[in-house]
């Protein structure tokens, strides 16, 4: 019963698919008319076409995305999001998309677009940074199917909510809202699997599709699996690993994908001229969610079980008929629920074949999470924001055995103003404060703290246009 929505969703969509309608609609989103193809990168929507040379079949750019950070406190992650063991969210705190204190190349994103022939077209996109390269997206798309049905496959970032299909440079702010941070993971829900989407004939733009992925997201569909695990005793208070090394059997289930199943609506009712809206249901659900965390000490806690989400998104935009995104108007937000249903075991172990202790019990995570941000253009090139992150509404979860906890409701507040000198370059100033739940149901202490970021975002060569 806990994925009944999800099913209803699902052979909702498969039902409507054959329905056929006797005009055909849009064909594209309301305020983003053109083919990613043919367009170069935009940042400021009534600007004049700029050109950095040959544009190639298929179109190359390459986007530099240099940060500088500055925070005033060290803080943990929001409570409650790391099952209870909350790590570091300030100074040098590692999220691929996150901001580092200091100087930081956060990443370098190549981009490659094209029609492959008169039926696919495929993007493959390559991010470098100072410690990894990786594969973030690289996928085909259909270009013939008949009945507005169209089918992605490859690795891609889910269409569920909004926020979530965007990469960084994308983003409106220097950072992505938490709720996609610490409800998906750091990538988001980025995922290897195949998507079918349809667009039926109507005269308002809507959208229906289901995802069929290989489930590896840390937020929701994390996979670990059976095997043993390599856990390292340290020397009493000397901090330093120890010789004396062994592996535990973690007892998680082996569960070939695909694991995670997802479905999305989309609808851009018809609104007044230089106006667009956007409303979004989302959903899915996961076979698997696995996690762990090892202890110096010999303990070893695990977490295996499933897991579902929901949520809703809402995009406004307005179209102010000024040069260079002069009185152009964005507002945004979204919401999304998840429960995780897992077996919780911790094991202490004292050797290879030694194991002192067993600890289990059953646990019923329940969380969300929203974000609502605006963005005016209150001058040529320019543009400011305000965005407005709560974690944790909803914040039920477990320290150990024992009752649920309530670890409370995290709150960010953050404010940037950006210029942007052309289309290929953008400078952006951000200031974040944060007020972070402590954790513990006994105490409503919050911790708090500053966070400043000054970006610079360089792109060359040709980029896609961005979705609605």
């Amino acid at each position: 019963m806990k994925y009944k929505w999800f099913a209803c969703l699902l052979c909702g969509t498969l039902a409507a698919s054959g329905v056929l309608a006797d005009e055909v609609g849009p064909a594209s989103d309301p305020l983003d008319p053109v083919p990613y193809r043919l367009r170069s990168l935009r940042l400021s929507d009534r600007a004049a076409p700029l050109t950095t040379g040959t544009e190639f079949n298929p179109a190359i750019s390459v986007i530099f995305d240099f940060t500088y950070g500055y925070f005033t406190e060290d803080l943990d992650d929001p409570a409650g999001f790391g099952m209870g063991h909350d790590h570091g969210h300030g100074h040098g705190h590692d999220h691929s998309h996150g901001i580092e204190e200091g100087f930081d190349l956060r990443e370098v994103e190549l981009t490659v677009t094209g029609s492959v022939d008169p039926y696919f077209d495929a993007m493959a996109m390559i991010t470098f940074s100072d410690d990894h390269v990786e594969v973030e997206e690289a996928y085909i798309t259909t270009r013939m199917l008949p009945g507005g049905l169209q089918i992605k496959a490859g690795k891609f970032l889910s269409d569920v909510g909004y926020i979530n299909k965007q990469h960084p440079h994308d983003y409106l702010f220097v950072d992505q809202p938490w709720m996609r941070e610490f409800m998906f993971g750091d990538e988001g829900l980025n995922e290897k699997g195949v998507q079918l989407s349809w667009l039926p004939p109507l005269e308002t733009y809507t959208r229906f599709g289901i995802e069929i992925l290989q489930g590896e997201s840390e937020g929701i569909a994390n996979y670990i699996g059976d095997g043993n695990h390599e856990i390292v005793t340290m020397l009493p208070d000397a901090g330093v690993p120890d010789r004396n090394r062994w592996r535990a059997g973690k007892g998680m289930r082996e569960k070939d994908g695909p694991r995670l199943f997802t479905g999305f609506a989309k609808v851009a009712p018809n609104v007044a001229e230089n106006h667009a809206l956007q409303l979004g249901a989302f959903g899915g659900y996961s076979r698997v969610m696995q996690l762990e965390d090892t202890h110096s000490s010999g303990r070893l806690e695990t977490w295996d079980g499933d897991g579902w989400f929901a949520g809703a998104d809402v995009v406004y935009k307005y179209d102010g008929q000024g040069i260079h995104g002069h009185r152009n108007f964005v507002l945004q937000g979204e919401y999304m629920f998840r429960q995780l249903d897992l077996a919780y075991r911790s094991q202490q172990f004292e050797s290879f074949s030694s194991l002192v202790t067993t600890d289990a019990n059953d646990q019923r995570w329940k969380q969300d999470g929203l974000y609502v941000q605006g963005v005016y253009g209150f001058a040529p090139r320019w543009n400011a924001g305000l965005r407005l992150d709560v974690l944790g509404i909803t914040n039920d979860g477990f320290e150990g055995r024992g009752t649920p906890t309530d670890f409370g409701t995290s709150y960010r507040y953050t404010g940037q103003i950006t210029y942007a000198p052309t289309e290929f370059s953008r400078l952006r100033l951000q200031a974040s404060y944060m007020d972070m739940a402590h954790g513990d149901d006994d105490d409503d202490h919050h911790d708090d703290g500053w966070m400043f970021v000054l970006q610079y975002t360089m792109s060359l060569g040709v980029h896609g246009a961005h979705d609605f």
